[in-house]
């Protein structure tokens, strides 16, 4: 045999696994580093759970100059760039109709803060609104057992592929085709529902269909909000601190959209998204105006000062206290 040894024709793929490997833990290394995974029963799925297998190919650009990045590109430094955006902290375009985004991979930050945010126990029985590529469904198939989750999408491609992602793993939590906005009813009663996509309001659905003190997180406008379930008929909360951008909902709530930002207002409010969530949260009941006034003379309040308050006689958002000064109806 020569000086230099043929490769057997498996030392590319284990190399390629290798990299896989290596990008995965890094990853990990660095949510926990941020601090966005406390808990060590997290930080156990996110480990165990190589995002992927789940973003076998994603698109980068916009309008007509998107380019799709895949991991079985036969040139290697398109694998390369493929690998590197799968592990970076970013939300990645994974499918696409007529030029738009339709379904999105979330930013791996964001999705731990949720999901520990979620507040889970043993045994809950959660449903996802929202199925996307079937990365959330594996991590909290991994952290509650796969009996234990329900995940729904309007898309039947999303969810046929969805489902042979998590299949890759071994993965079969209950997998929906339908309208999230109504919610499971075969499956239900939950104790969590989980939403990946922005709603212009709660569907009441969602309310009939939790257990007495469930949990619902859920983005509206450009926040998080976690409402405790009551009952049927009502349902209560306040915003997390953080931001959170998502591909909005289709189906029965769908027709509302958020407004954008009003010509005339101070150029350093435009890039502010403390304001630019205020302005979505109050739109329909406070004018640009008076809600920039109200938002100065209350010290420039952040998103978890707000809640909202949902009823069977109507949605509220408000400000402090869902019983104080500042209270706005939502989707007017």
């Amino acid at each position: 045999m020569g000086a230099h040894a043929a490769r057997s024709p498996q030392a590319p793929h284990a190399e390629a696994r290798d990299l896989r490997d290596t990008a995965h833990a890094a990853q990990v290394r660095e949510l926990t580093a941020a601090g966005v995974l406390e808990d060590p029963a997290w930080r156990a799925a996110f480990a165990a759970v190589p995002r992927h297998v789940f973003v076998p190919y994603f698109f980068t650009g916009r309008g007509a100059g998107h380019e799709r990045l895949w991991g079985e590109d036969p040139d290697p430094a398109h694998r390369a760039r493929w690998l590197r955006g799968v592990y970076t902290d970013a939300p990645l375009a994974t499918r696409l109709r007529d030029g738009e985004l339709v379904s999105s991979s979330s930013q791996p930050s964001l999705m731990a803060k949720m999901l520990e945010s979620l507040d889970v126990r043993d045994g809950d029985e959660v449903l996802e609104i929202g199925t996307g590529t079937g990365y959330t469904a594996a991590l909290l198939s991994h952290r509650l057992g796969e009996e234990h989750v329900t995940t729904i999408d309007l898309d039947e491609e999303i969810t046929e592929s969805a489902r042979a992602h998590l299949a890759l793993l071994g993965l079969r939590p209950t997998v929906v085709t339908g309208d999230g906005a109504r919610g499971c009813p075969s499956r239900a009663p939950f104790d969590r529902i989980l939403v990946t996509c922005t709603l212009p309001l709660i569907p009441h659905a969602w309310l009939g269909q939790c257990r007495p003190g469930a949990r619902i997180l859920a983005p509206l406008s450009t926040g998080l909000i976690a409402l405790t379930v009551r009952d049927a008929g009502f349902a209560e909360g306040r915003f997390l601190h953080t931001s959170a951008y998502f591909v909005p909902l289709r189906g029965a709530t769908a027709s509302q959209t958020a407004p954008g930002m009003p010509y005339g207002l101070p150029y350093e409010l435009v890039e502010n998204e403390r304001f630019q969530f205020m302005l979505v949260l109050t739109a329909g009941a406070l004018h640009p105006r008076e809600a920039l006034d109200l938002w100065r003379g209350e010290g420039r309040p952040g998103r978890e000062r707000f809640g909202v308050t949902v009823s069977a006689q109507g949605q509220w958002s408000w400000l402090d206290d869902p019983q104080g000064p500042y209270v706005w109806p939502l989707g007017e």
